[in-house]
């Protein structure tokens, strides 16, 4: 039961930085400390995106998941719980190279007006 519980954190932590990663930058708009934990966290979002590597923390639910007697998922956490609902079917690397560029360009964007809005 502990490592069940155990994986369905990870799960949600998973998501909530994946949520995090994508548009924590509006955070920014109340909270300015809050860029030192995000430009890192969308970083790391988009090199996953874009190298086709699998986040650590889907092998860390993989494995507690192994270790509470069920099955773990092929994949990484995205194709296993989002794919049908983010992602069209039939998904290309070009399709995962424009959607980390969307998630870049939100972010930067969102940090820019910071920027121009603190010389005002």
């Amino acid at each position: 039961m502990p490592f069940l519980l155990a994986a369905d954190a990870v799960l949600v932590f998973h998501f909530a930085f994946i949520l995090f990663c994508t548009c924590g930058a509006v955070l920014a708009l109340k909270w300015r400390w809050i860029l030192l934990l995000q430009i890192p966290a969308a970083a790391w979002g988009f090199y996953v995106e874009t190298s086709g590597r699998l986040c650590p923390l889907t092998a860390l639910e993989n494995y507690l998941r192994h270790r509470a007697g069920q099955a773990g998922y092929p994949g990484d956490f995205i194709q296993h719980y989002l794919l049908a609902t983010i992602y069209p079917e039939g998904l290309t690397r070009n399709i995962q190279f424009v959607l980390a560029a969307g998630v870049t360009v939100v972010n930067v964007s969102v940090y820019a007006w910071l920027l121009v809005r603190r010389r005002i």
